[in-house]
This record gives structure tokens, C-alpha cells and sequence, in this order.
């Protein structure tokens, strides 16, 4: 009987992998979105390496019995993650670079419909009430006082 069981180190990996890639997506800096994403990727390359079970033959009919044959499903899934995580990267690439020579930094700017989602979730009477915040501004007086970065004006 071929034990078919994966290695606990690979698994160890894979949830490494896969943790800091979850946390990294979730900042505000595109160059860590950017790391994220490749070691989230990995990750999952990984898991499907994994899955996939023990090493066997060539999946060549006539040259290897069917019993000893390597499922190659899994490898040209990986290749096919690979591809599109490289055209991921290079499309996050060129954003940060562009958000570098636009603002000099690569950090997501607030985004005004994102504050009034916030309000309107916020008006819809939440589970708790949090006696703490207390709002003095309206939406037109946050729009007024908004720094947009695209505009320049800081620029030196």
C-alpha cells in the first residue's frame, strides 16, 4: 500500500504561505498587496502540488501501467496559476509605479464613496450604538475639505 498522506512540513508551509498572503492583501500599501499575492499564490501552487498526491510515471499511455501514472491535472493547473500570477504582478507592478510618480508613495487613497457607504450603513440603525463618535460634519463638508491626490498641487 502506497502511503499517500502529505508531508506535515509542506502543510506547515502551505498555511504559512497562505496566512501572510491573506494578511498582506488586506493593507493599504500596493507593494504589499503585491507581496501578498505572490505568497498567497504560492501557497495555493503548493496545495495543488500537494493534492495531487505521490510522484508516479510519465502519464504516457504504453510506456507506464495505469496503476503507477502521475495525474498531470494538477501540474498544468500550477502552470496555469503561474502565468496568471505573473500577469497579476505586473499589473500591480505598473499601478504602484504609477501611484509613485503620481503621489509619491503607493498607498490606496480613501475614496469619497467609501465614506458615504459608511454613513449610509451607519444611518441604518446598527446592532450596537457606539455613544463614543459623535458626527459634526456632513458628506458635502468632507467632500469640501477632501484632499485629491490626482489633482497635484503638492507636488514640488
Amino acid at each position: 500500500m502506497i502511503d499517500t498522506s502529505p508531508s506535515l512540513t509542506l502543510v506547515a508551509v502551505i498555511v504559512v504561505l497562505v496566512t501572510v498572503g491573506v494578511y498582506l492583501m488586506l493593507e493599504r500599501s500596493l507593494s504589499r498587496v503585491l507581496l501578498g499575492i505572490i505568497s498567497f499564490s504560492n501557497g495555493i501552487n503548493l496545495l495543488f502540488l500537494v493534492a495531487g498526491g505521490v510522484a508516479g510515471g510519465a502519464p504516457i499511455i504504453g510506456q507506464t501501467p495505469d496503476g503507477e501514472m502521475s495525474d498531470p491535472l494538477p501540474q498544468a493547473m500550477v502552470l496555469t496559476a503561474i502565468v496568471i500570477t505573473l500577469g497579476m504582478t505586473a499589473f500591480l507592478l505598473a499601478m504602484a509605479y504609477r501611484s509613485w510618480q503620481l503621489n509619491e508613495h503607493d498607498e490606496v487613497q480613501d475614496d469619497l464613496e467609501d465614506r458615504r457607504v459608511a454613513r449610509r450603513a451607519a444611518a441604518d440603525l446598527a446592532a450596537f450604538e457606539d455613544a463614543d463618535v459623535e458626527v459634526t460634519t456632513t458628506l458635502d463638508e468632507d467632500a469640501a475639505g477632501a484632499h485629491d491626490e490626482t489633482q497635484g498641487g503638492d507636488r514640488p
